[in-house]
């Protein structure tokens, strides 16, 4: 039997470079019509024999992907959630709420980038047997808008407009543009108190409400700054935390530092604003001049960038940006993604989603450049709003005593009104904790 097969497979060599050139001729021999005679070893039997096992094998495979089953026995269980929310992180084996079968790509994330009626193609392996079965499932969105800013100063003057879209701020996880409606009357005629009822409503019906007084004034009030002012020295020593090290944040609100000065009260790093960006991207006044003179005063440096981005291609451009101006210089603390316009959220037609996606598209560019991202921002829209699926470093901005936030985060700013020689004015102060990772 095995010497018939061997003889099968030489025919079947020999006939086939009949067709061709002959197995041991070269391409000059070839055209010249010289022919010599061909030797086959055993090494080339067992080769060809290889390669053909090897080749039925996969085709084998294949052939039983492509045939899996589409008519499961009637016992087999296969149940699914009938919705999904939104932008939730789903797999095949989250989906599936209940089977008997083995799940082939149970791992497989599920379709929930959008709204409505989904369909996805299950295979499963049952009694040893492929099969294919397809499921529907809708993805709905059952979670309210988000109210940013309930109207911190809800005011507007004599015989003026009212617009209440201009007084708060709100955001949706799913609809970009939620809808803003109130209850009551604001007679902007007379000067008096109105007490309405503000609702936010996005497209799949979820709404959020709040009571706010509007005063209607006959002049724009003037703020008063009644905020107590703290030395660095006193701040250091109310935060005597172990394996902590203290530093400020600047700008060119702070103009011309004396970082010499700045370091002999205490101060270990600083992190500068470098620029940012409403229309055009634009560099801090100072940047340059804290650069060079925090480095030279023997400071830890970092810095960050304020943004009102709202499209991949703006952040995109901005963190590029912030790489070219950096030019491979080495910096002590990440890059600091600072997005804080939360005052008309509404305004950039963006949702949840959305921005926190841009802040992964921003990271992910510092870190072609080699460097480090930072995520900046308040308790609140930490609490409410960022999600950092990648844990990246947080700096929290909270002006407590003692912050109650009980995420993880690497820096605190602890206060906006602390006062250090070698600036004129006030300085934001902010404690490193050197037990969490910058990276």
């Amino acid at each position: 039997m095995k010497k018939n097969l061997i003889i099968m497979i030489l025919t079947a060599i020999l006939t086939t470079t009949a067709c061709g050139k002959k197995v041991g001729t070269n391409d000059s021999e070839s055209s010249s019509g010289i022919e010599n005679s061909t030797t086959v070893s055993a090494t080339t039997i067992r080769t060809t024999v290889a390669s053909s096992s090897s080749a039925t094998t996969a085709v084998t495979t294949k052939a039983k992907e492509e045939k899996a089953s589409k008519n499961p026995p009637a016992e087999v269980i296969l149940t699914a959630a009938d919705t999904v929310e939104v932008y939730k992180d789903m797999t095949i084996s989250e989906f599936i709420t209940d089977t008997n079968a083995e799940l082939c790509d149970a791992d497989k994330p599920i379709d929930v980038s959008e709204l409505g009626e989904k369909k996805i193609k299950v295979k499963f392996t049952y009694d040893g047997k492929l099969y294919e079965k397809e499921l529907k499932y809708n993805v709905v969105d059952t979670t309210e808008p988000v109210l940013l800013n309930s109207g911190w100063e809800p005011y507007t003057i004599v015989d003026q407009p009212f617009d209440l879209n201009s007084m708060v701020g709100f955001v949706d996880n799913y609809d970009r543009s939620p809808a803003l409606t109130y209850e009551g009357v604001v007679d902007t005629s007379m000067v008096g108190s109105y007490p309405i009822t503000a609702t936010v409503t996005d497209n799949s019906g979820n709404s959020t409400s709040w009571d706010m007084t509007v005063l209607v004034l006959t002049e724009k009030p003037q703020p008063q700054d009644n905020n107590t002012r703290v030395s660095f020295s006193d701040f250091m020593s109310y935060y005597c935390y172990d394996n902590v090290s203290y530093g400020i944040d600047v700008s060119a609100w702070q103009t011309n530092v004396d970082y010499n000065a700045v370091k002999n009260e205490g101060c270990e790093f600083v992190i500068m604003r470098m620029g940012y960006c409403y229309d055009q991207i634009k560099m801090d006044d100072y940047y340059l001049q804290n650069m060079e003179n925090a480095t030279a005063a023997g400071l830890d440096v970092g810095v960050y960038f304020y943004t009102t981005a709202n499209t991949e291609e703006k952040v995109r451009e901005q963190a590029r940006w912030i790489l070219e101006q950096l030019d491979g210089r080495s910096l002590d603390y990440p890059i600091a993604f600072d997005w804080e316009s939360w005052g008309q959220f509404q305004q950039y037609g963006m949702n949840v989603h959305d921005l926190n996606e841009l802040f992964e598209i921003f990271c992910e560019e510092i870190e072609k450049g080699g460097y480090t991202a930072m995520l900046y921002s308040s308790k609140n829209f930490l609490n409410n709003f960022w999600e950092n699926e990648n844990n990246r470093p947080v700096w929290l901005a909270h002006y407590v005593d003692e912050t109650d936030y009980d995420g993880l985060f690497a820096i605190w700013q602890a206060s906006a009104y602390g006062r250090i020689a070698g600036i004129e004015g006030d300085v934001d102060m902010n404690i490193r904790i050197k037990d969490m990772p910058l990276n």
